[in-house]
């Protein structure tokens, strides 16, 4: 078994060789019809072939993280524009001396925001430190989308104390890259933001939203209608910064039009402490101190 097993595997490596050699030599790829399928980019990237692409992204990250013990996460969302308050200070020096009252302003305003990085590299810090003293099977770790702002922060705080830390990124049509505290070896990249979302619940054991744009309501919402309808199980869902939340959303007006039911006001909670979201945590799960 173990003959056929190395065998197979020579014969596959042998398949992806051809392609770099193609590579390293400057040749185009052209159709052949002769490639094995699976070693064939053209074929690969055809819209027939969207379901199988769909698997592999499905695939791949969770048998990596399988492999590694990543079974239990607490997932970090929020706006990957704001700056860490060294940053954040710098930028407002520059603007300050160029004298710009309108860059003066967005320097102000991202130096506020700082404080925001600050809080999510600290609880992320929290999580980490916990983790380091449980078993193995009970251990929790900091996912994120693995950009900058806010994710860089929480995958920050998770680093900063030695731990390992998971990155979901996403391919984007301007250029992005993971921040330089994923764990290598847990750092993914996504073309599918379906698939990237689906991972993010997957190991879930909570989930923690800063104040962020697009993307970040995009995924708290996706969160929320799934536990609301029944389709993922229960987990404690926290609103970082209740000032900005209930600034931009009203959400008793849905229960007063009818659109939500007043229990689902339940589904989330607001907090304004890295401390307080960790004991909330720590409460729904009724997690002993060690």
């Amino acid at each position: 078994m173990e003959t056929t097993q190395n065998l197979n595997e020579t014969r596959l490596a042998d398949a992806w060789a051809e392609l770099q050699a193609h590579a390293d030599q400057g040749n185009p790829l052209t159709a052949d019809a002769y490639r094995l399928a699976f070693a064939d980019p053209e074929f690969l990237l055809r819209r027939e072939t969207r379901g199988i692409r769909f698997q592999l992204e499905l695939l791949k990250p969770d048998l990596e993280q399988a492999s590694r013990g990543i079974h239990n996460t607490i997932v970090v969302f929020g706006s990957a524009r704001f700056r860490s308050p060294e940053d954040a200070q710098h930028e407002l020096e520059h603007a300050q001396r160029g004298g710009d009252a309108q860059a003066i302003r967005k320097a102000q305003t991202a130096v506020r925001n700082a404080a925001y990085y600050e809080h999510a590299r600290t609880f992320a810090r929290h999580v980490a430190q916990y983790s380091q003293r449980c078993p193995v099977k009970d251990q929790l770790y900091i996912s994120t989308g693995g950009g900058p702002g806010i994710m860089e922060a929480a995958n920050r705080g998770a680093h900063d104390v030695g731990a390992p830390t998971v990155g979901l990124n996403i391919a984007l049509p301007h250029e992005q890259q993971a921040n330089p505290y994923v764990s290598p070896e847990l750092s993914f990249k996504f073309h599918y933001f379906a698939l990237r979302k689906m991972h993010f619940l997957m190991r879930a054991k909570a989930l923690l939203a800063f104040p962020g744009g697009f993307g970040t309501l995009d995924e708290l919402f996706e969160v929320l209608t799934l536990v609301q309808c029944g389709k993922a199980k229960p987990v404690p869902i926290f609103l970082f910064g209740s000032d900005f939340w209930k600034r931009l959303i009203n959400f008793d007006v849905l229960v007063d039009e009818g659109t939500i039911s007043e229990a689902d006001l339940k589904l989330f909670h607001y907090v304004d402490d890295p401390l307080q979201a960790w004991e909330g945590l720590r409460k729904f799960y009724q997690l002993p101190a060690v």
